[in-house]
Formats: structure tokens, C-alpha cells, sequence
């Protein structure tokens, strides 16, 4: 194994996760694949190898499956009490909680986001979505229904519904936010009775292991999660799987129609939250002074590699060049480097592929006739980092106006309300997709009206990236199915049943 510069900065016990073989949770007990193979996992800053982990497969994830089905149904998870379960979730918050600064470290390493905003964002996060469900436990009500029953004139009945848990769910969560992903599955799954198989990126599965052994910690038992690392085929192998009765996943709007379809054997529950092409919207009234780095931050937070980055920039005629201007002359003062370096405010991409990807976009656009105000290209020859960049002189045609770069990229384009906002609204919902949008303006009725009008699930307004886990998360047309966060996050693993009692 390659020694990383990142590795010389961990903390020891960080170094001991990475030095001791990655294995996967099954049954309660760690097992390497039944294959015996495993994969590396890269630092992103400079494509050395950290650590090897289990490389899972069909065979793997029948082993899970069995495992969480036996705990589902003769184990002692559904037959605890509510409080009980509520109690094994907060306590999971509290580990997460007293352990920030070894999970913020392995996130950085694996993923090569800042380590600042692994510490302040994805850490607490992911504790407060332990502790938000924990809270959902003890609420889960059904409700009586006076019914009217014509066809029994004369007889009284009592019908009530139960809320109750789907089973066995299959979670597939991304890498761009491996921590938050997780606990963004695991907290509602759990918190609504059901066990779990959850499958990590291959390209960040390392704190999905570490959460694995803080659940191992807190006192779940065994069979109720289950952590598979492996590659797509695992995770084609949880949705094709008869003894999954739900998946959720969160990636990209292709593979999500392979889920859908994977899924029909059983015709197993689905929820979807998958790609985005977001529109920012700047108009002339906007308070600029916060505009200018709201917008900067709704496309490079995370080195752009966020499903909600508003990446279609449209910004009103009359301030066009100054505003692209005045961002240009921002992005040119960032700090490029690695996630471990304190003044490092644009971190590399996940991967080699990533990279590959990214780039190759970029070609694309200059082909077609987009110009690069900033950036275009690889940064360095070390590691997978791409300069910031902010494209114009684009058309709505452009693969980089149409499709998911998922990378430092921003197309900027023009637009007038000289014939009031229909033009506007018509390109902002100019997509496939329908994640989130942002507008920036002080007139109140504008910006109710085009809140009103973007297809979207989430609008921000004189802010982007603002999310709580109050407030349900989804998208429209090929963004995905269904809403994470909030209560809807938990009816997604509940379903409802009718009980109707003659008297």
C-alpha cells in the first residue's frame, strides 16, 4: 500500500482504521467477501492508495439480505418498543457526536473535500439526522375512520390504520457525500422499524464502515444493518433482489432507471433521488453584495460535485458582464489543493474517472463554442483537480448546458424582463431534471411567482444551498421519486394498513 501525504496528518486511530482490513458487516459479524477480492481506496488529492476494501458481490448481498429478513421477522428489532428504538439512534448521534474529528479526517481522505467542511457540515449532519429520527420513533401514529359502509346498513364498525414498516430496505447511497448519505437512509429506514443493506460507493465506502462500527457500538443487533462495499453489480444485485421489499437510492438519473427496472421482479417499493441541472437566477434588483457569493458557492461548494449545484447561472442583461466579471476575479483569488491544507477552498474531484469525465465536458464545450472567463482545464499533474471555471457565450444545446457535469463548472447566460417573466421561467425549466433552483431579488411578488412557477423541489430564495432536515428534499420530472428529510423522509419507509372491525 502506497503511504498518502493526507495519511502522515490523521490521528492514530484513523491510521489504524485504514491499516486493518476493511471487511463488511453482515449478521452482526465483519466477513470478507465470499470471493476472498478486494479494491483500493484512493485519496483524490493524490491518487495514492489508502486502504483495500471487501469487494462484494451477488453472492454477499444474499448473505445481508437472508440476514436482515431473519431480524425482520423473528428477531428482536420489530418487538422492541418504540423508546427502545429511539434510544439505539440517539445513541448512535452521541457516538458520531464524540468521534467528529475521526470521521471529518477518513471523509476528507476518501472523498477529498475540505476538512473544514467535513468538521463543521457533513459531521454534524450526519449526527443530527441520527437524532432528528430519533425523535420520529415514538410518533408514528394511524388514525381511526368514522366509516359509512352502505352496503351494511345497520352495523356499527371500528376501523383504524396502522403505519407500519415496509421490511427489508436495500440503500444505496453516492459519493459525493458518503457520511451524510448514509445517515440520510439509515436514520428514517431504522427509525421506521424496517433493517437494512446498505451498499457504499466503491469510491468512498470508508465511513460508511466506520458508522457500521459505531451501530456495532451502540447496540444494534445483529441482522437489523448490514453493510455491503462492492461495485454496481452489489448494487444491481439489492434492486433484483426478492427479499429486498424496498430500495432507495441516491445517484445518478440513469442508474436510477436501471433500479426502476431491476426492481419489477418483485415490484419492491422505490425512491429516487437522482440528478440535477439547477437554474440560479440573478435579476438586477438583487442585492448583489450577497448575490455574488451565494452563486459562487450554489456551483463550487463541494468542488461542485452536489446534485442541487446551481450550474445553469442566468443572470439579467444589464448586469450580465459586470456580474461574470466580478465572479471570474473571485474564482481567480480560490485556493486550489487538497483537502488537508487549511486555506484550500476548491478541493480535487473524487476520482480519476471523475476527472476524466469533467474534462471531457469542458473539450466538449469549447467544440461547440463556449468560452472558458476562467479555468477550462486540469489543474496540476498530481491528484484530480479541475480549475474552477465559468463558461459563456453558450446556447441551450450545449452538453454543458444540458447535462450533469457534476465538477467545478458553470454555464452563465443572459437574460432580459423586458417582456416580463416567461422567458425567464421558460428557460430556467428548460431540463430534464428538477431538483432546486435559486433566485435572487429584493421584489417580493417576483420572487413568490417564480418560486410558484420553476419546476423544482426546492427553491431557494437570496440564498442557495440552505437545507434543514425539517424540510422534505426531492425532485421533480427525472430528479427522482419521493422526498427525503422531514416527515416525508420517514413515510417513504412505512406503508399503511386498514383494519376494519364489525361490531
Amino acid at each position: 500500500m502506497t503511504t498518502s501525504v493526507a495519511t502522515q496528518q490523521v490521528l492514530p486511530a484513523v491510521q489504524d482504521f485504514l491499516n486493518r482490513p476493511k471487511r463488511m458487516l453482515i449478521d452482526g459479524a465483519w466477513v470478507e467477501a465470499a470471493s476472498g477480492s478486494t479494491f483500493p481506496a484512493h485519496d483524490p488529492a493524490t491518487g495514492d492508495v489508502i486502504s483495500e476494501v471487501a469487494y462484494g458481490g451477488a453472492a454477499d448481498v444474499d448473505r445481508a439480505v437472508v440476514a436482515a429478513r431473519r431480524a425482520f421477522d423473528t428477531g428482536p428489532w420489530t418487538r422492541m418498543r418504540p423508546n427502545e428504538r429511539a434510544k439505539l439512534l440517539w445513541r448512535v448521534a452521541d457516538l458520531i457526536e464524540s468521534r467528529v474529528e475521526e470521521f471529518a479526517q477518513l471523509e476528507t481522505i476518501d472523498n477529498g473535500k475540505s476538512i473544514a467542511v467535513s468538521r463543521a457540515v457533513d459531521v454534524p449532519s450526519a449526527a443530527e439526522t441520527f437524532r432528528y429520527y430519533a425523535g420520529w420513533v415514538t410518533k408514528i401514529e394511524g388514525r381511526t375512520v368514522d366509516v359509512s359502509m352502505t352496503s351494511s346498513p345497520g352495523r356499527d364498525f371500528h376501523a383504524y390504520t396502522l403505519r407500519e414498516a415496509i421490511g427489508v430496505c436495500g440503500l444505496i447511497v453516492p459519493w459525493n457525500y458518503p457520511l451524510m448519505g448514509a445517515a440520510g437512509k439509515l436514520a428514517p429506514a431504522l427509525a421506521a422499524g424496517n433493517t437494512v443493506v446498505l451498499k457504499p460507493s466503491e469510491q468512498t465506502s470508508l465511513t460508511a464502515l466506520l458508522l457500521a462500527e459505531v451501530m456495532c457500538d451502540a447496540g444494534f443487533p445483529p441482522g437489523v444493518v448490514n453493510v455491503v462495499t462492492g461495485f454496481g453489480d452489489a448494487g444491481a444485485a439489492i434492486a433484483a433482489h426478492d427479499g429486498v421489499d424496498k430500495v432507495a437510492f441516491t445517484g445518478s438519473t440513469l442508474t436510477g432507471k436501471r433500479i426502476i427496472d431491476a426492481a419489477k421482479g418483485n415490484l419492491k417499493k422505490v425512491s429516487l433521488e437522482l440528478g440535477g441541472k439547477s437554474p440560479n437566477i440573478v435579476f438586477a434588483d438583487a442585492d448583489l453584495d450577497l448575490a455574488l457569493p451565494g452563486s459562487l458557492n450554489a456551483w463550487l461548494f463541494n468542488s461542485g460535485q452536489t446534485c442541487v449545484a446551481g450550474t445553469r447561472l442566468f443572470v439579467e442583461d444589464s448586469i450580465f458582464d459586470d456580474f461574470t466579471a466580478a465572479m471570474a476575479a473571485a474564482v481567480a483569488k480560490l485556493q486550489i489543493g487538497p483537502g488537508f491544507d487549511a486555506g484550500t477552498q476548491v478541493g480535487p474531484l473524487v476520482s480519476e474517472q471523475q476527472l476524466s469525465r469533467v474534462t471531457g465536458y469542458l473539450d466538449q464545450g469549447a467544440e461547440s463554442g463556449a468560452r472558458a472567463l476562467t479555468g477550462g482545464k486540469r489543474w496540476g499533474d498530481v491528484g484530480y483537480f479541475v480549475e474552477p471555471t465559468i463558461l459563456v457565450d453558450v446556447e441551450p444545446d450545449f452538453s454543458v448546458v444540458r447535462e450533469e457535469i457534476f465538477g467545478p463548472v458553470v454555464c452563465a447566460q443572459r437574460f432580459s424582463t423586458a417582456d416580463g417573466l416567461d422567458s425567464i421561467l421558460e428557460a430556467a425549466n428548460d431540463s430534464e431534471y428538477g431538483l432546486a433552483a435559486g433566485v435572487w431579488t429584493k421584489d417580493l411578488s417576483k420572487a413568490h411567482r417564480m418560486a410558484r412557477q420553476i419546476k423544482a423541489g426546492t427553491i431557494w430564495v437570496n440564498q442557495y444551498l440552505a437545507l434543514d432536515m425539517a424540510l422534505p428534499f426531492g425532485g421533480y420530472k427525472q430528479s427522482g421519486w419521493g422526498r427525503e428529510k422531514g416527515s416525508d423522509g420517514i413515510d417513504m419507509y412505512l406503508q399503511t394498513k386498514a383494519v376494519n372491525i364489525a361490531l
